[in-house]
């Protein structure tokens, strides 16, 4: 659908109510009440079959009768009424319709088939359909209710205002009523419901450039539209828009088992992470990191790139849990400078040393100013990045003076600062809160939920720098020879030292005195490999003997691998068997690609060999990372110290990995008919003498992406 019909259907200056009711109770009753409510100013239409008026508004018996060129009709009919009633629309020029109706896709393949008929009829007459199965939505900008959820107009405040977009009704409300509790400001608030037609990137694409929008808030179980949601996703960074996501599915099985290591480990909900974080995306687990973190981005846009985390508190048992628990999440806590240090020990009392997190003593009982001081003396610290304060609140009257003492050094405050009072749901002073809710000022109970929150924060800003660091994509070989299905380990080894990949010596042998010569011109000990396209785990039928130090053992294993072969997949020819010299000892890693049907290409790295389906460390990327990106993501592995050498073990070549790395994600950019590559494992020498790849598998797509 084009920008203008979202336009029209988003700020309607006309809208017609078919199926007009005046019950109090029903759907049309408390749609048109909102719209009472809000004080529409815009022209409104009404339709019935058996009302002549409907609140003193006249009536037209069909959609047929409407005026030409009405910008929405909200529809209020059954499910079996809404084909005809979007046709009808279509005849008349309605530029978009609001399907509340349910009965459609999420009751099975009778209600998919309605939905992709009426979808049809929709797309052909140009009609921007919201829903079916949706709660409508609420434009608060313009004061456009489209909703039968009783709602009321949000006072107008200063500061950023928040669009939100879920596919759930439910969700969408819990999040309104929570920002709003909040004091914070929302522009917009969409249910996509069923997205027949205009799913979430539709509505993000028609907001992200919008003045009256400052952040996003999301909540979908499912992207219909990659492409379009990355490509809002980056616009939406370029303009410090934040977006935060919350995505179910992280536990869902896959769609098929997969047929490689990496993609039983790049499943569809972390793809997906790893793309939109790519794009600047917040990506949050709870409803209450989608609160929390929403209400400090959205007053805060600017990305925190440098610095690390202050957490300041009148209570010194919190330091101890501060520390445990912002290590727990990621957070990092930064080192006061000198200044700092000196500026705070002229505040604090004589017996308290400046430190991160900061005990701020009881003294604040007597000397509540000592709250506002502080916090201007860390925020001065060009090494903080964000401060958290987490105090006991006392009583009302204490409470306002802490609120009065921090509250203008944190309105005044570029970085992101939250204010907590902790005590759970304890009882606050009512001037207290009407203080800290005019502020605007992100404002918790919890000092966990802050810490966490504000993880994401400083997240987002190393997202941003990260997307400022990428240097694209490298040119990569185009391959003209790519045929569907697995590729026997031989070729693919032949494709890896095209790339500039090392693999052990050896080669393809058809017969025993083939491998006998081999074996002989590599040197003893030997690896034997049955080969053959289909042929991708070989070690489940018996295809694999190694430590092959003399013919005798060669022979015996040529044997031994054709019967095991032979006895578990009768139908597969087998090409031969690859003869290979023992490689050196190293560290065992995985690094592999996937290419996801609707997402595109990621790539993979981690620990390897044995581990891997134990361990599961890997660490899922973007494709056109540098390598420095990669070496960093490296770190960031579990098991990151293995890298650099463990009990005596030397560090290994990190570099020659991360060259792995890029020139896989090369190879896949330029070549859409890969689907999978997978090298397990992929043995690090050490630091200086490169790598090699022990196996590589290569699956070809059947219907190669465009």
């Amino acid at each position: 659908m084009s920008s203008f019909a979202l336009d029209r259907l988003l700020r309607p200056k006309s809208i017609a109510v078919v199926g007009a009711s005046p019950e109090p109770g029903s759907v049309s009753g408390l749609l048109l009440a909102n719209l009472q409510r809000f004080g529409y100013a815009g022209q409104l239409h009404l339709v019935s079959r058996s009302r002549d008026e409907v609140n003193g508004i006249r009536c037209f018996k069909s959609i047929d009768e409407l005026p030409e060129g009405v910008d929405v009709a909200v529809l209020v009919v059954p499910q079996v009424a809404v084909a005809d009633s979007v046709a009808a629309c279509g005849r008349r020029g309605v530029g978009a319709a609001v399907v509340f109706a349910s009965g459609f896709a999420e009751m099975g393949d009778e209600g998919r088939s309605a939905q992709e008929a009426m979808a049809a009829i929709a797309r052909r007459h140009g009609v921007a359909v919201l829903g079916p199965n949706c709660l409508g939505f609420i434009n608060f900008a313009d004061a456009v209710p489209l909703t039968f959820e009783p709602v009321q107009p949000a006072p107008v405040r200063s500061g950023p205002r928040i669009g939100i977009v879920a596919q759930s009704g439910a969700m969408n409300g819990n999040l309104r009523q929570a920002f709003l509790g909040r004091g914070l400001g929302v522009s917009f608030s969409i249910s996509t419901g069923n997205e027949a037609v205009l799913g979430a990137e539709d509505f993000l694409s028609a907001l992200v450039e919008a003045p009256d929008v400052d952040a996003f808030a999301v909540f979908v179980e499912m992207l219909r539209k990659p492409a379009e949601f990355l490509r809002v996703a980056r616009r939406a960074r370029e303009l410090g828009k934040p977006v935060v996501l919350m995505h179910p599915g992280r536990s869902q099985r896959a769609r098929e088992a997969a047929k490689s290591h990496t993609g039983a480990l790049a499943g569809d909900h972390q793809v997906m992470r790893t793309l939109v974080e790519r794009e600047g995306v917040v990506v949050v687990d709870s409803m209450d990191e989608m609160f929390d973190v929403t209400a400090i981005l959205a007053r805060y846009p600017q990305p925190v790139t440098e610095g690390g985390a202050a957490v300041a508190s009148n209570s010194g048992a919190l330091r101890g849990l501060a520390l445990d628990f912002c290590e727990d999440i990621g957070l990092q806590l930064a080192d006061f400078q000198p200044a700092t240090m000196q500026a705070l020990s002229q505040i604090l009392p004589d017996f308290m040393a400046p430190d991160n997190p900061l005990d701020l003593t009881a003294i604040g009982m007597q000397k509540p100013e000592i709250f506002g001081l502080s916090a201007q003396a860390i925020l001065d610290d060009p090494g903080v990045g964000s401060l958290i304060m987490p105090l006991m609140g006392g009583s009302p009257a204490q409470q306002v003076a802490k609120a009065d003492s921090l509250l203008p050094v944190m309105q005044a405050s570029r970085k992101p600062v939250c204010f907590v009072i902790m005590g759970d749901s304890g009882p606050l002073g009512s001037e207290f809160l009407e203080r800290v809710h005019a502020s605007g000022m992100p404002f918790l109970r919890s000092p966990d939920r802050a810490m966490r929150a504000m993880a994401h924060v400083h997240r987002y800003g190393r997202l941003h720098a990260e997307a400022a660091e990428r240097s694209g994509a490298q040119a990569g070989l185009r391959r003209d020879d790519l045929q569907p299905g697995p590729l026997a380990e031989f070729k693919g080894k032949q494709w890896l030292r095209e790339l500039g990949i090392s693999t052990p010596k050896g080669g393809l042998a058809r017969t025993p005195a083939e491998a006998e010569a081999l074996a002989r011109e590599i040197g003893y000990p030997v690896v034997l490999k049955a080969q053959a396209d289909t042929l991708m785990h070989k070690s489940d039928v018996g295809g694999v003997a190694v430590n092959l130090r003399d013919a005798q053992a060669l022979g015996d294993a040529w044997q031994r691998i054709q019967s095991s072969v032979a006895r578990h997949c009768p139908d597969i020819a087998l090409d031969g068997m690859l003869v290979e010299a023992m490689s050196s000892p190293g560290l065992e890693l995985v690094v592999g690609g996937r290419r996801d049907p609707n997402w595109g290409v990621v790539t993979l790295v981690g620990l390897g060999g044995i581990w891997i389906e134990a361990l599961h460390d890997v660490r899922l990327l973007p494709p056109d990372l540098t390598e420095a990106q990669i070496l960093r993501e490296l770190q960031r592995l579990k098991g990151a110290k293995l890298l650099s050498g463990l009990r005596g073990a030397p560090p290994v070549d990190v570099a020659a990995v991360a060259a792995v790395v890029r020139r896989l994600s090369a190879l896949m950019l330029a070549n859409p008919g890969i689907a999978e590559i997978d090298i397990n494992p992929l043995i690090a020498l050490p630091a200086g003498q490169g790598i090699v790849a022990l196996d590589a598998l290569f699956v070809m797509d059947a219907e190669p992406a465009p």
